[in-house]
């Protein structure tokens, strides 16, 4: 240092740049300082360059931090080359240029991310590359040989031609990934005969987590459940065990109970930066299997109301879009996915990238327009004599086409969506099983039985056998097959362990495939059961689906507009039992008229085997048929209920 140039300005910088945190609100005007004081030092660049990187949340901001953090490492490398690259067992040699080993592995650190989140690959591969050659001694940020192996996975999809860092297929890259994890581990080994001597301790054991942490992301995207399993062992004994990432690996496996644990962990432990909280994201997913549309939805809009418009913004309302999909809320979904769609996304933190990020916004968006389609088909029992609803209807098949095939080319040029689309529950899957159905249905009938079938087979997944023989089920059902897709689902009710709580969306698809099956071969008594044991356990699906349930109607109508109300609600695509006919098997629904503060109101409940579905809410209303449409739907627990009661609007209250 004393031979450095400026040496008595350096010495002043250092001084003052005691106590100022890099991220500290102080550390630009200190920055700003010590550029004044000697702009060829590299302090002033770094401080602000970490302090733009805090604050980063768009391609711009980290542009302008990348900048700065360059500047400061190459001035670094340029006066104190020989200091940072010394390689050395000696505490005094050691110590003597401490501060300047820490700046250099931190910077090296926070310009990666800063490639990594401007998505700028070779850039982040170029510039590890150079920290490689340096071959620092005590990477506590930087982990060279990790990250190297983390670019690699993140992009395993491309190949040599538009990275020249990649192999040419997906299976090269993840085998170049694990030899760089390979490679990491012999560098830590090396680190440790000196760090040892310096710091005492086990310095390779103290360290060694990174290298499981990264093995266990490729082992999970690869599917290698018993060597995953073994690594996440080894990592729930060191100090940093990674909750979101094994949430995931139980996901992937079929256990739900114990993802969800995880992932409420994960929430826990947050460190709160910008970027996607996937433990927020795919708990939405579980809660959709749940049953539990409205906790999703709920959970989802308080994480955008505390984050914003930070990165992150664009999945979350992917995420809402799903809850209010499933909630029925159709509407509302439309203009969340345009709000992800129109929002540019920044994927830090993570290996999902825009790709999966386009793939789940279109995916989405077919799920809609299926839904708009079957809703127009249960709001009008008789919908083919209507002409408008069959204008309505071909415009929508129209766009649901056009979706389609635009998601079929999407697929066609995907190289992974053999292992992450097909093959269900994977670990950069963004989507839920119910999705990936309503992509494949009406495609390729016979190519994707037989594809489902080998999985059946072969996938070391046991808890996932039951939701291929599902798949294949339904592909049957889509043949006419009745009896062989009978069959499989017969199987599944009697024969596999369901955990009705978590997995209460998957029971309720079987049920109605089931009830299906059953109305086909003239059965329509057993049908309606089953129909009906899916309103019970998951009443959002029932309007959107080819399957009717019978309702029991009780209610008091006296007036000429309370009996309009109820002669609209009964035009929808329901079997209607007279309320004295008790021995039908149906889902009574009662209905109360009434008045409050002078504003006529509806009060309404269900229930079915003695067990209320849609519990007692009120609501106002002005129009009857208005009234009727939203009464239709709240009959199957759809709508935001939770609202405020309302004079001005017809909304839902408890009463």
């Amino acid at each position: 240092m004393q031979a450095a140039p400026n040496a008595e300005k350096r010495y002043e910088i250092d001084a003052k740049r005691l106590g100022v945190y890099y991220n500290s609100e102080n550390a630009l005007p200190r920055a700003r300082e010590f550029k004044r004081i000697d702009s060829t030092y590299y302090v002033g660049w770094m401080y602000e360059g970490t302090y733009r990187y805090e604050r980063a949340a768009d391609y711009r901001g980290f542009k302008l931090a990348a900048e700065q953090l360059k500047k400061s490492l190459d001035l670094l490398y340029k006066d104190y080359k020989k200091e940072i690259s010394t390689r050395t067992g000696m505490p005094d040699l050691f110590y003597r240029h401490s501060q300047l080993r820490r700046d250099f592995d931190y910077m090296i650190y926070l310009l990666m991310n800063c490639y990594s989140n401007m998505e700028r690959p070779q850039l982040v591969w170029d510039h590890l590359q150079w920290s490689k050659k340096i071959n620092h001694q005590q990477e506590d940020y930087a982990d060279t040989y990790c990250f190297l192996a983390w670019t690699v996975h993140r992009n395993r999809f491309y190949k040599s031609d538009k990275f020249p860092f990649l192999k040419n297929s997906i299976e090269e890259n993840e085998a170049y990934a694990n030899r760089l994890l390979d490679t990491a581990k012999i560098k830590l080994e090396k680190d440790a005969i000196l760090n040892n001597k310096i710091f005492g301790g086990d310095y390779f054991g103290s360290h060694i987590s990174s290298v499981w942490h990264y093995r266990s992301i490729l082992y999970s995207y690869q599917l290698d459940i018993e060597n995953a399993e073994d690594t996440y062992k080894k990592l729930k004994e060191t100090y940093y065990f990674p909750e979101n990432n094994y949430a995931t690996f139980s996901a992937i496996q079929g256990k739900f109970r114990e993802a969800s644990f995880y992932y409420n962990q994960a929430k826990k432990f947050d460190e709160g930066d910008k970027r996607l909280n996937e433990s927020f994201y795919y708990s939405s997913i579980l809660n959709i299997y749940r049953a539990l549309p409205k906790d999703a939805i709920q959970e989802i809009k308080d994480i955008i109301s505390t984050n914003g418009t930070t990165p992150g913004f664009g999945w979350y309302n992917l995420a809402l879009a799903r809850g209010l999909i499933y909630d029925g809320q159709l509407a509302e979904a439309k203009n969340r996915v345009l709000k992800a769609e129109q929002f540019k996304e920044i994927h830090r933190g993570t290996t999902l990238g825009q790709s999966h990020y386009d793939f789940t916004t279109a995916l989405l968006q077919l799920s809609i327009k299926q839904k708009e389609i079957n809703d127009i088909k249960f709001m009008n029992a008789g919908w083919w004599f209507n002409f408008s609803n069959l204008t309505r209807l071909a415009g929508l098949n129209a766009e649901k086409y056009g979706l389609q095939f635009l998601i079929i080319n999407q697929l066609a040029a995907n190289p992974e969506r053999e292992l992450v689309i097909y093959k269900l529950f994977s670990t950069e899957n963004t989507v839920c099983f119910d999705e990936i159905w309503e992509l494949i249905n009406g495609f390729s009938i016979n190519f994707f039985i037989k594809k489902y079938s080998q999985f059946a087979k072969e996938d070391n997944r046991p808890k996932l056998r039951k939701y291929y023989q599902y798949f294949i089920a339904k592909l049957h059902m889509e043949k006419g097959q009745y009896k062989e897709a009978f069959d499989n689902l017969k199987e599944i009710l009697t024969k596999t362990e369901i955990d009705v709580e978590y997995e209460n969306l998957f029971l309720s698809r079987v049920y109605l495939a089931y009830a299906e099956c059953l109305t086909k071969a003239n059965k329509t008594d057993r049908a309606i059961q089953y129909a009906h044991k899916a309103y019970k356990n998951y009443p959002q699906l029932i309007p959107f689906q080819r399957q009717r349930v019978a309702l029991r109607l009780h209610a008091n109508a006296s007036t000429s507009i309370e009996k309009d109300v109820l002669k609209e609600l009964k035009d929808i695509n329901v079997n209607w039992i007279d309320k004295g006919n008790q021995l039908k098997d149906a889902i009574d629904v009662y209905i109360k008229f009434g008045a409050n503060q002078g504003f006529p109101t509806i009060n309404f409940e269900t229930s079915y085997d003695k067990t209320v579905v849609v519990t007692n809410k009120t609501f106002t209303y002005k129009d009857p048929q208005k009234a009727a449409n939203e009464l239709a739907h709240y009959l199957f627990n759809i709508g935001n209920v939770e609202k405020a009661f309302n004079m001005n609007e017809p909304t839902v209250a408890s009463y």
